[in-house]
């Protein structure tokens, strides 16, 4: 009795959830965000530049945001790029149209998270922190990973 009382107790939050306003969702993730990550403040800045700058096609702005060395496919192919110059340089081999369309479409409150970090779409691009101290008390948040989503 007590565990079937444990799955509606369960099944009820987790309904709350979906069904909370954007505004409360947007809760939920700064929580998830804080939990597993650090200070939302410094992701959701992030987030939000992130998506200004690819819709915006401000490559430069963009390129700021990444953590380098990144390893992503340039025109199909694997490809390390080193700075921010470089990244801009090929910026529109990069970010194909479905790549920023999962970051343009992609709501903040439906990011998933965990302690891996932050996903955009079906994994197109990840943030995470990028620790400058052993116990990563001080970090920036940056793009980590840039690819193709299931099934391209």
């Amino acid at each position: 009795m007590l565990n079937s009382m444990r799955h509606v107790l369960l099944a009820t939050s987790v309904a709350l959830v979906w069904a909370a306003p954007a505004g409360a969702q947007s809760e939920t993730t700064n929580q998830a965000i804080d939990q597993q990550l650090g200070d939302h403040t410094k992701y959701e800045a992030v987030i939000k530049a992130l998506q200004t700058a690819v819709a915006a096609h401000d490559a430069a702005g963009v390129a700021e945001l990444v953590s380098y060395p990144i390893g992503v496919s340039v025109n199909g192919k694997e490809t390390h790029i080193r700075s921010a110059k470089a990244f801009a340089e090929h910026y529109d081999g990069i970010f194909t149209p479905s790549i920023t369309k999962a970051v343009t479409d992609q709501k903040y409150e439906d990011l998933f998270v965990n302690y891996k970090g932050i996903m955009f779409g079906d994994g197109q691009v990840w943030i995470n922190g990028i620790c400058h101290d052993n116990a990563c008390k001080e970090f920036d948040a940056k793009v980590v990973t840039i690819q193709e989503g299931p099934g391209k």
